[in-house]
């Protein structure tokens, strides 16, 4: 008999059976179906099942995990490779299929749990081992790992994992983007073909899909059911969403190979990424989904996350030490509790044209080394945070001039300069070790609580020594390795995933930090925006959300200190400011806030995302709710048609309990901009009641924000 597997967990079911010729197939995955008995698996297998399509194979199709020609489907085939012409269409039959390491050969149902296939192709000698594993969150992830068991090489030009959608899911979303203007969502109809977007920047990417969902006509946050992927791997990647002429839909994705990277010798063996499969009903179950997921992960911070300070704005490459200090206390001073200082501080590092990859303190700036500056932000109670790139390189500087054999290159040239940089190849034992080492000492030297690891240009034409062979596989496993090494060596030290801003943002590297810095544009109109989608996959507790100056260095606009902190305060708040320019005013402001965060952190980094969709465009209006109530924030950013925005009705309480409403406004509303209610005591309602009926909008100019807490009585 065939393995039917039974998995369930959070609301969602997966039936996958799995005979012993081709692929495991899925017989559904979505909503959970209840207690499922083994006539009735067999049942929905033969419900689920397609006609024999006219004009094509006299069999019913059959669309495993990793789809394959040979049973029917035309569409993109989930292994594309072969032993030079041989071997292209592999004949796999499962050997073993283990259920939570247990032996299974017929019929079993379990919750959460590991479902292992052993699968061999004699005819192309490969072996592959496919995972299926439901979480406890309801959130299934696919990886598989093919190894050529022959004499002859096979060369692996795609690897990728599908999960099937049912046909009437044919509103499809992802994203796109670039520097400073990161998560721009996108939406479309799937119709026939495949919508295929490809990541070749040898990082996650500004513009990546990030979550491709495909869902019910018109699925919004609180309705429509949605299927999801997500593909965790921090290099060249891929996600498909695709539709053939019989109706059949599939969606998933897995790493994109260059030339060569795919190329198995006798015995050695490809591993795919994680590729996350995300089923619910409606935009905030989905990240819901995902971020529990983050939150179970053994590195996740608690709540209690440090206000930070980070230098870069206010002083750029000037590291002037009397400078640095008076920027500390008078952080101290408002109640920052971590002080980072950003590039320049290393090598000859006086601009970005030099000493990148040199990870020594410049003793041309600092005689002392860093310890006049560390031991007073001590001192003054905050922790100490420091940035790196360690994957980059100038070519001035003292290791591109003693190795330049460990910059990524081709046989015969060097790739274009980005930013003035090339990259380190850390790939190479030699390179990988030179930075393992400097950045060892630097952290073992100072009392680092943090580090800012950034990668500030795409790895294009990245070959390594001597014949240029691609290497963007092999550096982001390097990448991993060597991330893994410091938390391993360094397990007091917080790692920020920071990328050009955005770019280096997917579930593999929130395995290996704690926090990612969403944009270097903090620009809180463009932040509203950035903040909600850069959410659809991660917690609040992991973005890295600033209060930047009054006038945005990225775009030029000014903002009131108001909307600035507002904005900044649904994720892990930092200041990135000159505070010797601030105003008295300004700075018993930003104190303020500081101080009201940290007494609603806790409520605003433990709490569940909710979204309402609000018609009139540069309107946004969110909540993070717990037991307690929610915080809820609305922005408008551009005038709207109406006068007034209508009721607002606050999603996420709970029905029978009553909750007093409190409006945060600083400064407050001009009189002829508040709602009748906003001008007495604190309105005390059911959660039904804000739920059903809901609150009149106050009236907001341009580039405004106010907050209302809503608690619990």
């Amino acid at each position: 008999m065939p393995a039917r597997v039974v998995l369930r967990s959070a609301g969602v079911a997966l039936l996958i059976s799995a005979g012993q010729e081709g692929m495991p197939e899925v017989v559904h995955w979505g909503t959970d179906l209840g207690e499922v008995t083994e006539a009735e698996f067999e049942a929905l297998r033969l419900g689920s099942a397609w006609m024999v399509p006219g004009n094509s194979v006299d069999l019913n199709p059959r669309l495993g995990i990793i789809p394959e020609g040979r049973y029917g489907w035309t569409g993109t085939p989930g292994l594309i490779g072969s032993c030079a012409g041989r071997g292209w269409s592999p004949g796999w039959r499962i050997r073993e299929v283990r259920v939570s390491g247990r032996s299974v050969d017929d019929f079993i149902v379990a919750g959460p749990a590991v479902v292992e296939y052993g699968l061999e192709a004699v005819s192309a000698s490969l072996w592959m081992l496919l995972v299926v594993e439901m979480l406890p969150t309801g959130l299934v992830r696919v990886r598989a790992t093919l190894e050529n068991v022959g004499d002859a090489p096979f060369e692996v030009t795609e690897l990728t994992l599908r999960m099937p959608v049912p046909g009437q899911a044919r509103d499809l979303m992802d994203f796109g983007g670039r520097w400073a203007a990161e998560r721009m969502l996108q939406r479309t109809r799937l119709d026939m073909g495949v919508r295929r977007r490809e990541g070749r920047h040898g990082r996650t990417g500004a513009d990546a899909a990030f979550v491709l969902s495909l869902g019910e006509e018109g699925f919004g946050y609180h309705s429509g059911e949605i299927w999801a992927c997500h593909v965790a791997w921090s290099g060249n990647h891929l996600h498909l969403a695709e539709r053939d002429f019989t109706g059949a839909q599939l969606i998933g994705g897995g790493e994109l190979l260059l030339p060569g990277e795919g190329w198995l010798t006798a015995g050695r063996r490809y591993r795919s990424p994680w590729v996350y499969f995300n089923h619910a009903v409606g935009l905030d179950a989905q990240a819901e989904r995902f971020h529990q997921h983050l939150r179970a992960l053994p590195l996740h911070p608690d709540s209690e996350r440090p206000v930070s300070l980070n230098v870069w704005e206010a002083v750029y490459f000037d590291h002037d030490v009397a400078r640095l200090i008076d920027l500390a206390e008078r952080a101290a001073a408002l109640g920052v509790e971590r002080y980072v200082l950003d590039d320049g501080w290393f090598g000859a590092r006086r601009d970005d044209h030099a000493g990148l990859g040199d990870w020594v303190v410049s003793p041309e700036v600092w005689p002392e080394g860093l310890h006049p500056l560390v031991n007073r932000v001590t001192e003054l109670g905050m922790q100490f945070g420091l940035w790196f790139e360690p994957e980059m390189v100038n070519l001035d500087s003292d290791v591109a001039r003693a190795h330049p054999e460990w910059l990524m290159q081709l046989e015969d040239r060097l790739p274009l300069e980005g930013r003035f940089q090339q990259v380190l190849n850390l790939s190479l034992p030699g390179a990988f070790d030179h930075v393992l080492g400097q950045m060892s000492a630097i952290l073992e030297e100072y009392p680092i609580s943090y580090v800012k690891w950034d990668h500030n240009r795409d790895l294009n034409d990245a070959g390594t020594v001597p014949d240029g062979r691609p290497a963007v596989a092999a550096q982001t496993r390097a990448f991993y390795a060597l991330l893994d090494e410091l938390r391993r060596r360094f397990p007091q030290v917080e790692f920020e995933s920071c990328s050009s801003g955005g770019s280096r943002i997917d579930l593999e590297v929130m395995e290996r930090a704690e926090r990612v810095w969403v944009s270097d544009n903090i620009d809180p109109d463009d932040r509203q925006r950035m903040l909600w989608w850069t959410s659809q996959l991660l917690p609040a507790e992991l973005l890295g959300s600033h209060i930047a100056s009054g006038r945005s260095h990225v775009t030029g606009r000014w903002h009131d200190l108001s909307h600035r902190a507002a904005t900044a305060v649904f994720g892990h708040l930092g200041i990135e400011w000159d505070l010797a320019s601030a105003t008295e005013e300004e700075l018993e402001e930003l104190a303020w806030w500081i101080a009201w965060y940290k007494d609603h952190r806790k409520r605003l980094l433990e709490g569940r995302l909710v979204r309402v969709s609000i018609p009139d465009p540069g309107v946004w209006f969110k909540g993070i709710v717990n037991d307690e109530g929610g915080i809820y924030s609305l922005s408008v950013l551009e005038a709207t048609p109406a006068v007034n925005l209508g009721m607002l009705k606050f999603p996420g309480l709970s029905s029978e309990r009553r909750y007093r409403v409190e409006i945060i406004e600083r400064p407050a509303l001009e009189g002829v901009l508040q709602v009748p209610w906003m001008a007495g005591a604190p309105l005390e309602l059911t959660g039904a009641q804000l739920m059903g009926a809901g609150l009149r909008a106050p009236v907001l100019r341009p580039s405004t924000t106010v907050l209302f807490v809503v608690t619990r009585i």
